[in-house]
């Protein structure tokens, strides 16, 4: 985290200093990973959301779908010339564009789900490594 500075004359402390300020040093790391949490799964409900907005419109335009076809059936079986085309052209036309509004809202879907805060996780294992002495930790990350 970027709130975690190295001291500039660490040489000078004390062993007791270092452990007293170590609890205070925590206690800003696991604040810094919560709101780096919050914010990666706030990101990934918007993305949600958007894949939702558009599986909305895709199911609206397949509502017009339906009433178009329905309307081409009847005209279809009232004469059979032009008009019921037509209605079958305007029907092409909502299916396509309901099944691109529905693979838009499914991909968009897919970047959000599931919500996990995946950057926070890898911060905290490398965290939780450099506590261990197992890896260095960089002041300078974000």
């Amino acid at each position: 985290m970027s709130d975690l500075k190295a001291p500039e004359q660490s040489t000078k402390r004390s062993l007791g200093s270092l452990i007293g300020s170590l609890p205070e040093l925590i206690s800003r790391l696991i604040r810094g990973e919560i709101a780096l949490a919050k914010t990666e799964l706030a990101t990934k409900a918007k993305e949600a959301g958007v894949g939702v907005g558009l599986l909305v419109g895709a199911a609206l335009f397949g509502f017009f779908l339906l009433a178009v076809l329905i309307t081409a059936g009847v005209l279809g079986l009232a004469t059979v010339v032009a008009p019921w085309l037509a209605a079958l052209i305007v029907a092409a036309v909502l299916l396509v564009i309901t099944a691109v509004l529905a693979l838009l809202g499914i991909k968009a879907l897919k970047k959000g789900v599931p919500p996990t805060p995946e950057k926070a996780v890898a911060s905290v294992k490398a965290d939780v490594s450099a506590l261990k002495g197992q890896g260095s930790y960089d002041s300078e990350k974000q």
